[in-house]
């Protein structure tokens, strides 16, 4: 079933171009679980073989990233804790998930919602705990921007570089979402690591004041 998600996700981009790319990034901040991995790096692929163009791909990502994540804040900020507590058990969020999330954000909410967006898992449902605890719509609008605006970018830059090297890997969605992880563990490991380092700096720093 996932295979075939994927290969529906991958058509989406290359037969709706920037609409299917603002479309599935949109689900892809969502609950909906698309991974950007397929959606980004085939369109910029497509964009180095003058299909596309490589600025629109990252922006109209961009936008997309921040549609899905604008209704999840919006639809949280109007429904949330209530329907979350009863009903986030079905997509695994627990209360104390839920709980744990919302006390971060209360206290890191400008760099907690930026460094969410470059995190997997994370990335797609930081709109709900930012909603609930009513994090200021400016500031989270302004970083999910730059978060995902960077997201997509790194995910641009790889998706030339490791499809430019192996094109092959554009007939097998599965194949190339296994490449591309890979290939961007280390980079997911530095956004944690300075998430930790933010985390820290701000503990240590609200601590002595």
């Amino acid at each position: 079933m996932m295979h075939n998600l994927i290969a529906l996700w991958f058509t989406w981009v290359r037969d709706w171009g920037y609409a299917g790319l603002v479309a599935s990034m949109a689900a892809e901040s969502s609950i909906i679980p698309l991974p950007s991995e397929v959606v980004i790096p085939p369109a910029a692929y497509w964009a180095s073989q003058g299909k596309l163009n490589i600025w629109a791909v990252i922006i109209a990502g961009t936008l997309g990233s921040y549609l899905g994540a604008t209704i999840m804040y919006w639809t949280s900020r109007w429904l949330g804790r209530p329907l979350i507590l009863r009903y986030g058990k079905y997509v695994m969020i627990s209360p104390e998930k839920l709980i744990q999330a919302e006390t971060f954000l209360a206290r890191f909410h400008t760099g907690g919602v930026f460094f969410a967006r470059l995190l997997p898992v994370v990335r797609h449902l930081i709109g709900i705990p930012a909603g609930i605890v009513r994090t200021p719509f400016g500031v989270y609008s302004a970083m999910t921007l730059l978060g995902s605006g960077l997201w997509c970018s790194v995910l641009a830059w790889f998706g030339q570089e490791v499809l430019g090297a192996e094109p092959n890997l554009i007939n097998d969605p599965n194949a190339m979402v296994h490449a591309l992880k890979s290939k961007l563990m280390t980079i997911v490991l530095g956004v944690v690591v300075m998430t930790l380092l933010y985390v820290a700096v701000v503990f240590m720093t609200r601590k002595k004041s």
